[in-house]
């Protein structure tokens, strides 16, 4: 697949993005998870409090992937990058586009010199897991994630 576009996402593409989010939603069995709004979207991503960046894979004028980044501060490493989600629709993997979306957010994380680049991935999303290791990537198992949701939050 030669025309694909590989560009730094616009507040136009937030639609079509957010259909990809949701899309990697279902595919994760968490379909019902997703609560953020396009008007979310455009603040955190364009607005005053600016919190994320993104790439998009074009083909024929259609989003078919996203590479979504922010950046986090380490107490013992410093400016790192994390990236948040590669999706690429059902119908467009398989062709590299993860690939290029993943090299273009490597690029950045090198272009800002960040002390590190991290990212999640579920562990029984054996595609994902393969993809990583291509790139030697450690995948640590021995660290596990906490949260608090907003409904904990809010009753805190």
């Amino acid at each position: 697949m030669t025309d694909i576009n590989i560009r730094k996402g616009v507040e136009t593409d937030l639609e079509q993005v957010l259909g990809l989010v949701k899309e990697l939603a279902i595919y994760e069995k968490a379909s019902n998870e997703v609560e953020v709004t396009i008007a979310e979207m455009h603040n955190w991503g364009f607005g005053k409090d600016k919190l994320f960046e993104f790439f998009v894979a074009e083909h024929q004028d259609k989003i078919v992937g996203i590479a979504l980044y922010y950046y986090k501060y380490s107490t013992w490493k410093g400016k790192c990058l994390f990236l948040e989600d590669i999706i690429i629709t059902e119908s467009h993997r398989r062709y590299g586009l993860g690939s290029k979306l993943f090299n273009e957010i490597a690029l950045v994380a090198k272009q800002q010199q960040v002390r590190r680049m991290e990212w999640q991935v579920l562990d029984w999303n054996k595609p994902a897991l393969d993809f990583y290791k291509k790139y030697n990537a450690h995948l640590d198992a021995e660290w596990i994630n906490g949260k608090l949701t907003y409904q904990q939050l809010q009753s805190y």
